[in-house]
């Protein structure tokens, strides 16, 4: 989890000078873009990971000093420095900027960041169905709600933010991966509800991500723990009770679990360490789904 610093807030040149050895400067009531500069630079910068905050008046800079002027003061998106895009029509945003001067080549990273520069544009005036109550569980979301809340505490908002982005950067990781291995290693097949796939692989996204790309069953099998797990879409025709009830006369020493939903069955999981794997390969598995 990243680490804001200790809070403070510079209302002008008036304010006393506070010393620290490195500090990152952003604009009073912080928004995803402003955050997402700072937990770049936190995360990625050497020497920077504890550097103390200090927040201005959006457009300012820490005593009224140039912005790029002192190597141990960051600017971000304030003060019209290297790092600030409120002096461009560039379609560009704080975070963007950072990361182009990290020398990183991070697809996860970089889509992520493009998400965050849709937002600064207020983009999501286009999202589909951009009223829909679902937007409003979106990080962007709630970071409104906690400005809000938070409006006299800068460095808690920062910091909210910042752990938010830690487990949205884990996410876009595990799509990037599922992307890749779902185009490599998948195993296609038909079934008689529609299209589906059989897979090894560690990452559990590789099934919800199937299911977004449109297919309507996805079985995965983890080639370390040999957990294996079948879910299907939430459709009425859809039902996996025969399919489970062939498993169990099939390998009967494993342990399988059918989903009161009927669209997924279990072999194994973290949240049931006990459970027998199945012996099945993968290949025997995808057969029985496509008998059924």
């Amino acid at each position: 989890m990243c680490t804001a610093g200790n809070p403070a807030i510079i209302a002008g040149s008036s304010a006393k000078a506070i010393n620290f050895m490195k500090t990152i400067v952003t604009h009073i009531g912080p928004d995803l873009d402003a955050a997402a500069a700072v937990w770049l630079i936190k995360t990625y910068m050497s020497g920077w990971e504890d550097a103390a905050l200090q927040f201005v008046p959006a457009g300012k800079t820490f005593h009224d000093a140039p912005p790029d002027k002192d190597p141990d003061v960051i600017h971000v998106d304030t003060g019209f420095g290297k790092f600030d895009h409120h002096n461009t029509d560039d379609d560009i945003c704080a975070a963007l900027l950072v990361y182009q001067t990290l020398a990183k080549k991070d697809e996860a990273l970089e889509r992520l960041l493009r998400v965050v520069n849709d937002y600064d544009h207020f983009r999501e005036v286009f999202f589909p169905n951009p009223n829909a109550d679902f937007w409003d569980m979106s990080l962007p979301a709630i970071i409104d709600g906690w400005r809000v809340l938070y409006a006299d505490n800068p460095t808690k908002l920062v910091d909210l933010i910042m752990t938010s982005l830690d487990g949205a950067y884990k996410m876009f990781q595990n799509k990037v991966w599922a992307e890749h291995e779902i185009k490599e290693k998948a195993i296609l097949f038909d079934t008689k509800w529609g299209k589906a796939f059989g897979i090894e692989s560690l990452n559990d996204e590789v099934v919800h991500y199937g299911q977004k790309m449109g297919y309507v069953l996805v079985v995965r099998k983890d080639p370390n723990k040999k957990y294996l797990r079948i879910k299907a879409v939430p459709k009425k025709e859809v039902d996996l009770t025969p399919l489970y009830e062939t498993l169990k006369k099939e390998d009967p020493q494993a342990t399988w679990f059918l989903h009161a939903s009927t669209h997924m069955i279990l072999n194994g999981s973290t949240k049931n360490p006990k459970m027998r794997p199945t012996t099945l390969p993968l290949q025997r598995i995808i057969e029985i789904v496509k008998q059924q």
